[in-house]
């Protein structure tokens, strides 16, 4: 019997049936992943990296500007990608986000101070802002709803490893003083300059979808107002903490964060079906509620994770790159349950009980590292940050699914797009949140952990001793207690390292402090958690459609 050729080549479109064998969907998944791969890596490898290149740079203050500028561009775009795409096809779209994030790359590499570096970080948003979004919408056109959990699961693992890569990566790229002649940490982006050429490579040859054009305004008025209403948020969300959420500068932003995003619905509302996010998207129950449990989940998500490392380096005295090491059981618990969850719901067609259990197993992980102390040993410690996993693993992929399926299949561009920009503006409120309450609690926990310790002889020969070592970090803090001043328990506001340089009897009221403000984290967490499953559990769910999106728009003629 003849073989299939599109079984052969790789690069040969499907014919008018749309359906796309499995070694298609696994070439083009090839590309997707690498795309993905190379903005995922990317973020945990600079936030890694990032105190040496702004030691270097000469910028430490200036920092949060690089994520900042980074941030905006990414979460503003995701919008635009997803319904330019649906207009003119989804293939030049994510090849022109991959050229962004490759230029920007090799911009960065090149940078001499932290402004020109910021710039340069916002061109590399340009190019990500695509790569995550699209290649959800990519599989969303190619594979039904009903199979294509299985695929999706891959994502999860690539985001999984470069979670537990990229801290080892950063850490060994910024550590070396040069390479072949070059910094170490411009290393940290030159790196994405042959991934990036590899994935454009591999999705130039492999990703052929039918052609696009579907006549319809372009909302560019929307996008400008909806940069008004979201760029002084997310800027606020970043500089808060140092601003002061009430000071003169904040309430500037929230204002006009407020009129922005009023006036993002009214552009909305004129532009009808041709708007980025058209508003009677929102009368379908299971889209709007879907985007609202998305921006709670990447609350809790990016809320919860980003203390984490802080705590493992803090507390236990653990690098960056040991302590990405140590995420290791949550990456795991994503991944296994991102999987499972995949290989169930293709059998069953379910999805929503997986949400369920995954906001349960989310809020009970939130109340476990709510007992976390100074002295809870690593292996318990990476048992809840495991069931955190198993949690954010059967919600995160269940709903990017739910939410494609609730909209028409020539709308997959918007709303993927929609789950990925919600999530994204969450995670942003929510770490921000988290911080704003770690932080707060610090400097307190450890001003009430030093007085209770100084009660303790112990402790006081070890204060007396300390200001006699050589090590000038010791010897400072020791002095500093020994006065009474109070700048002892301000100084972990600023930097944390020297916690490490200390004796262990002086070392303990600091970690416990830490400790203390980490576990008053989770409780929030636990709330948002419940609301979500509140959420959940009057969420309607919609049959799992049985043919891809290429198929159902041919159908439907379009």
């Amino acid at each position: 019997m003849a073989q299939d050729p599109r079984d052969s080549d790789p690069a040969v479109a499907p014919g008018p049936q749309a359906a796309f064998t499995h070694r298609q969907i696994l070439a083009i998944l090839s590309g997707l992943l690498l795309g993905m791969f190379l903005a995922a890596l990317d973020q945990t490898v600079v936030a890694t990296a990032m105190r040496t290149i702004a030691d270097d740079l000469d910028g430490y203050a200036l920092q949060a500007w690089v994520t900042t500028a980074y941030l905006i561009t990414a979460t503003l775009v995701t919008p635009l990608y997803g319904k330019l795409s649906d207009i003119y096809g989804r293939k030049p779209f994510f090849m022109a986000a991959i050229v962004l994030f490759v230029l920007g790359s090799v911009l960065c590499t090149f940078a001499q101070s932290m402004y020109m570096l910021a710039v340069f970080r916002a061109i590399q948003g340009l190019g990500a802002g695509g790569l995550f979004s699209l290649a959800l919408a990519i599989i969303g056109d190619i594979v039904p709803p009903r199979e294509r959990a299985r695929y999706q699961g891959y994502f999860l693992a690539v985001f999984g490893t470069s979670s537990v890569l990229g801290p080892v990566v950063g850490g060994v790229l910024s550590g070396q003083e040069e390479i072949v002649g070059i910094a170490g940490w411009r290393w940290v982006f030159l790196v994405n300059v042959p991934i990036g050429m590899a994935a454009l490579a591999v999705v130039w040859r492999v990703l052929h979808l039918p052609p696009v054009h579907r006549p319809m305004r372009i909302d560019w008025w929307g996008a400008l107002v909806l940069a008004v209403g979201v760029v002084p948020l997310l800027v606020v969300a970043e500089q808060g903490r140092d601003w002061g959420w009430g000071s003169p500068r904040s309430l500037t932003c929230y204002a006009i964060g407020v009129v922005g995003v009023i006036g993002f619905v009214a552009v909305e509302y004129f532009m009808r079906d041709a708007a980025l996010f058209p508003l009677h998207f929102f009368r379908n129950q299971t889209f709007a509620l879907g985007v609202l449990i998305s921006f709670l989940v990447g609350a809790v998500m990016f809320g919860a994770i980003t203390v984490i490392p802080q705590y493992l380096q803090v507390v236990k005295g653990s690098s960056p790159t040991l302590a990405g090491f140590q995420m290791l059981p949550a990456v795991l618990g994503i991944a296994l349950a991102s999987v499972l969850s995949g290989q169930l719901i293709s059998k069953t067609g379910r999805y929503r009980i997986f949400t369920v259990v995954g906001a349960v197993l989310v809020a009970v992980a939130a109340l476990l590292l709510h007992s976390v102390t100074a002295r809870t040993g690593l292996p318990v410690f990476m048992t809840f940050i495991f069931v955190l996993g198993l949690g954010l693993g059967n919600l995160l992929q269940p709903l990017t699914l739910a939410i494609q399926n609730a909209l028409p299949p020539r709308d997959m561009g918007v709303s993927t797009a929609a789950a990925t920009f919600f999530r994204q503006i969450g995670g942003t409120m929510g770490v921000a949140l988290f911080l704003s309450i770690l932080f707060a609690k610090l400097t307190p926990a450890i001003g009430d952990q030093l007085q209770d310790a100084a009660q303790s002889p112990e402790f006081r020969q070890a204060v007396a001793a300390g200001t006699q070592s050589p090590d000038p970090a010791e010897a400072g803090i020791a002095r500093a207690l020994a006065s009474g001043d109070p700048s002892a328990a301000k100084a972990a506001m600023e930097d944390t390292s020297f916690i490490q340089h200390l004796d262990a009897t002086l070392a303990a009221p600091f970690k416990d402090g830490f400790a203390t403000a980490f576990e008053a984290v989770y409780p929030p967490i636990v709330v948002l958690a419940i609301a979500s499953l509140v959420l959940i559990l009057i969420w309607r769910e919609v049959p799992l459609r049985t043919r891809s999106g290429i198929d159902e728009s041919e159908r439907a003629g379009g």
